[in-house]
């Protein structure tokens, strides 16, 4: 491929730059077109919320009111008429054409009155706009009457989630500024490693590939909505993934150029250092490009639009990444490479640093298993107090008058929910009775269903938790206020703390299933690449106990506010957005294979090499030069993506940035306490068993036709080195090999 590839060099180079232009020129419209809507067709929820939006211009539904809250002074109660009417009054004017709100003074009973008659809540549900801020419009105005308004000569608190989570701040802006620090981080990172002018290959590599991301993802617009979460993970996941899969192909090209006669101006030498380049390298880039869309892949299948975009723009990545880097890269090579490689320095291919971590940990391999394998749980071991479910609301109250009014509603007795109702649809003429039985259920603060709030022959019942919707005690109330609408005939329950506990089912409730298939899958994968069963296995191992880890981290930060302030300057959560540990789990488990299969690649490569030699001990030299090859390519890989997801982090919004946490701490957990420690100890542990290969196994995964099996090579009938192939044949036919590029190509 890659011979016929340098042999249409300008076709290959005009192609890539048609599709860059073209992306870039309609990145714009394509970011115009990515869509704020979160849905679950075929949720009782979604339905809920649908009508809602239907018959009350999108008013409430899965928005969260806005809450106006007063304390008059003492002497004065609420039961006052003028004070009634003063309330109602203010109430009515802030109200926006189109909206519908509710208080004591209109309908809205007991359940909005302190105990004491001299606090109430109202709330307010402007029209809202399909934007991840949906009171941009009219919120500006209901603030500045508010500041002005009096009752019984208290002053008026707004408060509510829209104001305290500060999706009132406008939209949100593109994702130009943080690709560009994250260019900048991996510039540094290429200039340490390079030291010469091809520190800016792999730039030009992802400065092609974003673009043509973004032309792709204009295409799945047509198709079908895309979340507007997409631009960040095209930008800042694309840079570094075109970035990685850029420098092994450069790296193992250095490599190859620093053989006897691949160095000079002779063309077929040239030709020849690249093409045993993008044999070996390439074929590691393919693979982990493989990995990755598989993971990603569990997405896919989620019966969720938003988290199926998410997943359809993350196979894009990998799928454009790895065309580039075996098409247009080796082109790059061979007509610039050697321009570019100046000042000319000797690369050496081995890292003495890691060279000597490779030779401690095959040492000592016991100790360093149990050593890393005791970090891993440990940071894994937080993930057991995993609550999902959005923010709960007094986390987000730190500061400020809103936060003080919000906590001044909990301490007057009406519960925290009420920041969060649930809206009950109900048949006009039984909204009463609705509103009675929910008000009696436990658990339940309050419940309103003023007569105002029915139109097209259905009833609004607005009902709210003591305890937050997101935690344990609320939830259970929710699925009750739930269970209580599907008993009842023509009752839909709708909100957004029905259509979390709706998502958490949809997302999850095949979860054990996903699970499987994308383990299924990528060890197939695998197995047919490494000719071995217990490396794929010890992988898959390894990559659930990285993500438990980050799982942990995020915990521990965004839950338990452990660095949440310090790191971002925003407050912990209290909770993981629901859909966060799903995307999570799909990027994560493809980018940290990534890493996985750089290294056994290239230990794999060592092996068959000593293995043709006719050495018979080969796990300890092999583990030492893997590690010593990668080590260092690794990190470097490792850092840059970090410094990607730490761009990603800067994004102004909470989920972003809980969600480029766990792949940032997922990605350095991985890069060393995985692969750098506990793999090569595993490796060593395993011996001669990490290349037990069945022979059935083997002619099911990796026998072509015509293709001999060979004889066996040791007496269990298995083969422990590979495929049941001669040492030396299997030298000759091993993807990494590259002293028979013909076969390898």
């Amino acid at each position: 491929m890659t011979r016929w590839v340098l042999a249409h060099r300008l076709p290959v180079v005009l192609v890539w730059v048609v599709l860059t232009l073209a992306g870039g020129a309609m990145s714009g419209s394509t970011i115009d077109k990515l869509s704020f809507e979160s849905r679950l067709p075929d949720k009782s929820s979604q339905a809920a919320n649908d009508s809602l939006a239907q018959r009350f211009s999108q008013t409430g539904g899965k928005n969260a009111p806005l809450l106006l809250v007063v304390t008059v002074p003492e002497g004065t109660t609420l039961d006052s008429d003028d004070v009634r009417k003063q309330w109602g009054d203010l109430i009515t004017k802030i109200t926006p054409q189109g909206g519908r709100s509710v208080s004591y003074a209109t309908n809205g009973g007991d359940s909005l009155v302190s105990e004491d008659k001299r606090t109430t809540v109202a709330l307010v549900y402007p029209p809202a706009n399909r934007s991840n801020v949906p009171y941009e419009q009219s919120l500006p105005g209901i603030k500045t009457a508010v500041e002005q308004a009096k009752i019984a000569g208290s002053q008026v608190e707004l408060t509510g989630q829209p104001v305290l989570s500060g999706r009132d701040s406008g939209a949100q802006r593109s994702p130009i500024y943080e690709t560009l620090i994250g260019a900048l981080g991996a510039l540094v990172v290429l200039t340490l490693v390079f030291a010469s002018g091809l520190a800016i290959v792999p730039l030009l590599m992802a400065l092609v590939a974003i673009p043509t991301t973004f032309l792709l993802v204009r295409g799945v617009t047509a198709v079908t909505d895309v979340s507007f979460i997409v631009q960040y993970l095209v930008a800042l996941i694309g840079l570094g993934i075109a970035i990685d899969y850029a420098l092994l192909v450069v790296t193992r090209w250095r490599e190859e150029r620093q053989k006897p006669g691949a160095d000079g101006p002779d063309p077929e030498a040239r030709r020849q250092a690249v093409v045993r380049a993008v044999a070996s390298a390439g074929h590691a880039v393919a693979l982990s490009g493989a990995t990755v869309a598989i993971s990603l892949a569990a997405l896919v299948v989620l019966p969720v639009p938003f988290l199926r975009s998410v997943g359809y723009a993350g196979l894009l990545i990998p799928i454009v990444s790895v065309a580039v880097a075996l098409t247009l890269l080796p082109v790059m090579l061979y007509a610039w490479g050697d321009k570019l490689d100046r000042p000319r320095r000797a690369h050496r291919p081995d890292s003495k640093l890691w060279g000597r971590i490779a030779g401690l940990t095959t040492r000592r391999p016991a100790l360093c298993a149990v050593v890393s394998g005791a970090v891993l749980l440990a940071l894994a071991a937080p993930v057991l107090a995993l609550r999902l479910g959005q923010p709960a609301t007094v986390t987000l109250a730190q500061g400020g008058r809103p936060a003080a009014a919000f906590q001044h509603i909990v301490d007057a007795g009406f519960g925290e929910g009420i920041a969060r109702p649930l809206e009950v649809l109900v048949q006009a003429d039984g909204g009463d009775a609705m509103n009675s039985r929910l008000a009696g259920l436990e658990g339940v603060a309050g419940s309103v269903a003023p007569a105002e709030w029915a139109r097209g022959g259905q009833r609004i019942v607005d009902v709210w938790t003591e305890a937050d919707p997101s935690s344990s005690d609320g939830r259970s109330t929710v699925t009750g206020i739930m269970d209580v609408a599907k008993e009842t005939p023509g009752a839909l329950a709708g909100g957004g703390p029905a259509q979390d506990v709706d998502f958490i089912d949809a997302v999850y409730g095949s979860l054990g299933l996903i699970l499987i298939v994308v383990a299924l899958l990528t060890f197939i994968v695998l197995a047919r690449t490494l000719r071995s069963v217990v490396l794929p296995i010890k992988a898959l191992i390894l990559n659930a106990l990285s993500t438990c880890a980050a799982y942990g981290v995020v915990v521990l930060i965004w839950q338990k506010g452990y660095g949440s302030e310090a790191l971002f300057g925003t407050p912990a959560i209290g909770a993981v957005t629901i859909w966060i540990p799903m995307a999570v789990f799909a990027f994560l488990f493809g980018l940290s294979m990534d890493y996985e299969v750089f290294i056994l690649h290239r230990i794999r490569e060592t092996h068959l090499e000593l293995t043709a030699k006719g050495e018979r001990d080969t796990v300890i030299p092999s583990v030492v030069t893997g590690i010593s090859r990668t080590g260092r390519l690794v990190t470097s890989a490792a850092l840059i993506l970090f410094l990607a997801f730490t761009a990603l982090a800067s994004i102004p919004i909470t989920d972003v940035k809980v969600f480029a946490t766990a792949l940032a701490a997922g990605i350095i957990i991985d890069a060393t306490v995985v692969r750098g420690l506990l793999t090569p100890a595993l490796v060593t542990l395993l011996g001669r068993s990490n290349w037990w290969f069945p022979r059935s196994l083997g002619r099911l995964l990796v026998t072509t036709p015509g293709q001999a099996s060979g004889p066996r090579s040791n007496p269990d009938g298995d083969d422990p080195a590979g495929s049941g192939e001669q040492p030396a044949k299997r030298a000759a036919e091993g993807p990494a090999t590259t002293e028979a590029p013909q076969r390898s190509a």
